[in-house]
């Protein structure tokens, strides 16, 4: 991102997903909680067919009600029969029950105007509890559902980013990686228990409703009527239809500037240190407000797209009511057989509203899915054969042959046709300038990428051969910049060997002249290293560092020197441990005092990725070369110092 100015920066892996393909690909994380989400949907579908009694009544009662001061003489069953309508079925079943528990049905009179006490006492309260727990039930299973395959999703991206190799690392804004590991699941977990919940409640809602009208219709010769119904319905749908696309542009913006915003922030508290010292706060906040406005933006742009979809469709809604109440005034339709088709028209509003909703839940889910598909589709890892090599140990040497290694982004080669040998048990130094390919040439060893030309072998066999785990036992490194993670001082020198007990953290502790420090805190071990270890010193990460790597006793070292930023008194420390550690066994250093590397069995030096010279440190200072001027210039810099 550029510090200059607010943009989201197009990361190289973005792609465009079509919906078929989004929730297609999601179906398979959800496929495992099938069973959930059948029962979840059978509860929506359940929920959805209790609006039938209601229906079933809503005529009948009224009929009879009208009807009760002309025939208040007649029995309850007369009055039904002789308006030519019948309660359902099941109404004489709780009519009966009506009485065990002494309601009356019937007044004084005859009359069926306790129909109403019946439906509002009994009927419906038991509906409604009915409905509420499918209800209840439905939004669970699918919320469950939901939430678990969101959770294998952040799941997958953690592990599939891992899987990726440093090229991938050396490319990406962490910032925005971040969002898109939590913040994108996070709000498509939101949006899925929405959209399972109504998918599976709202279209029989509206199916149920809408076969009742058609039923209601045919069976009361009222198909003009039914006609302007299903003339005036589909303009519901009209605002949905509309907007969608402009909310899915919005929701997408959306995510990318909410991205931005976490890049910005992880950011300036990892760089916090450079932001003190040069009393930027100022500065960093302006641009910090200037990035939440454009959030902000494209925030209140997405909610008013998708805010509006509700209102236009129920003044849609309203309009074609009014429309249809005056159809009915002038095609002389009684009150009686009109609400019964305004009831359902009106109870359907609700999962129109939602199906209006959905429609941008969709868009939004698929922006997010979009973003998601990007990162698990990165193909950057380091290949491993189906039946790797088992290295389980190191006898013999490691071999470079003709390797050359260019990065992606690059137009010339990091390292060019290195070859060389580490035989076992012996230290290899390498020296150079800034950009000489000295760190690369490490991480070939390490196979944190693989040459473009030649091969890198440890014992005749080609790392790319090799199992992976096998090969990060095998090596351990100490790098210049030390990465502690937040943790106790003790679990970080455990970090890699967990099986590793207090007593062998401790004595790996003494071997890297740790102890002492770690001790003269009141929490000792057990006292948090802080942020990448922010609470400690350069001197007690390092430290750290090289305990971690004496506790896991590797045959294979790589040393990227530890001590160049450090005090007189500190680097003496560090580089007795340096010693302990290097005791015994095989060292690829990458030196930046030449003073640490004299003994050095083979002394490499580095220049635009070639090495220029071979030697031991006597035999390339005699050669008056590249490595003389190296060591005069150091050997001049410290007489200055000393001066």
């Amino acid at each position: 991102m550029s510090r200059g100015k607010v943009q989201y920066r197009q990361e190289f892996f973005d792609r465009e997903y079509d919906a078929k393909t989004c929730y297609g690909r999601y179906w398979k994380y959800a496929r495992k909680y099938r069973f959930r989400i059948l029962v979840g949907i059978i509860c929506g579908l359940m929920t959805a067919t209790t609006l039938v009694p209601f229906y079933q009544v809503i005529q009948p009662t009224l009929t009879q009600v009208n009807s009760s001061e002309t025939q208040v003489s007649q029995p309850p069953a007369e009055q039904v029969k002789s308006n030519g309508t019948k309660m359902p079925g099941w109404y004489k079943k709780v009519e009966k029950w009506a009485g065990v528990l002494g309601i009356k049905t019937e007044d004084e009179g005859g009359g069926m105007g306790g129909a109403l006490v019946l439906l509002v006492v009994v009927i419906v309260p038991l509906v409604a509890l009915i409905r509420m727990t499918l209800m209840y039930l439905n939004h669970y299973c699918l919320n469950w559902a939901a939430a678990h395959v969101v959770t294998d999703l952040r799941q997958d991206i953690l592990e599939h980013v891992q899987r990726q190799s440093m090229q991938f690392f050396g490319r990406i804004d962490v910032g925005q990686l971040i969002s898109r590991a939590t913040g994108d699941p996070q709000s498509l977990q939101i949006l899925t228990q929405q959209l399972l919940a109504e998918l599976a409640l709202a279209p029989l809602e509206i199916v149920v409703s809408i076969s009742y009208i058609i039923w209601f219709a045919i069976v009361n010769n009222m198909m003009p009527t039914l006609f302007m119904i299903a003339v005036g319905f589909p303009m519901f749908m009209l605002p949905i239809v509309t907007v969608a696309r402009r909310i899915r542009k919005w929701s997408k913006r959306t995510l990318e500037r909410n991205s931005m915003i976490t890049s910005m922030i992880h950011e300036i508290l990892t760089c916090v240190k450079v932001v003190k010292a040069y009393d930027t706060e100022a500065e960093e906040n302006g641009k910090y407000a200037a990035a939440n406005k454009t959030l902000l933006k494209a925030t209140l742009r997405t909610m008013r797209l998708s805010l509006a979809v509700g209102p236009c469709v129920e003044t849609v809604g309203i309009l074609l009511i009014c429309a249809f109440v005056v159809w009915c005034f002038f095609a002389h339709v009684t009150l009686a057989n009109v609400v019964p088709m305004l009831a359902p028209l009106l109870i359907i509003y609700k999962p129109l509203k939602q199906l209006s909703r959905m429609q941008g839940q969709i868009e939004q889910g698929r922006a997010a899915l979009s973003r998601i598909f990007s990162i698990l589709d990165v193909a950057m890892e380091l290949p491993e054969k189906a039946e790797p090599v088992r290295v389980e140990k190191f006898t013999d040497k490691i071999v470079f042959e003709d390797v050359s290694f260019r990065y992606d982004t690059a137009e010339e080669d990091a390292v060019s046709h290195a070859s060389f040998e580490i035989p076992r048990g012996k230290v290899v130094a390498v020296v150079g300038g800034t950009g000489s390919g000295k760190s690369t040439m490490s991480g070939l060893l390490a196979r944190f990428y693989d040459p473009r030309e030649g091969r890198v072998t440890i014992d005749g066999i080609d790392l790319r051969d090799a199992k992976i785990a096998d090969l990060r036992m095998l090596i351990g490194s100490v790098m210049q910049e030390t990465l502690l993670f937040n943790d106790t001082i003790e679990e970080n020198i455990r970090y890699g060997t967990p099986s590793a007990t207090h007593e062998e953290v401790v004595a790996a502790a003494k071997m890297a002249n740790a102890h002492e420090f770690i001790m003269s805190q009141p929490e000792g071990y057990g006292r948090m290293a802080g942020e990448k270890g922010f609470a400690l010193s350069g001197g007690e990460r390092q430290r750290i560092a090289i305990a971690r790597a004496i506790l896991k006793n590797p045959p294979i070292l790589i040393l990227d020197e530890a001590t160049s930023a450090l005090d007189t008194v500190t680097e003496r420390l560090v580089q007795d441990a340096i010693n302990n550690l290097m005791s015994h066994r095989t060292t690829f250093a990458i030196a930046h005092r030449l003073s640490t590397i004299r003994h050095a069995d083979l002394i490499l030096v580095m220049e635009k990725g070639e090495i220029v010279e071979r030697g031991t440190h006597d035999e390339l200072y005699s050669l008056g070369g590249r490595y003389r001027k190296l060591c005069d210039m150091q050997d001049g810099a410290a007489k200055e110092t000393a001066s």
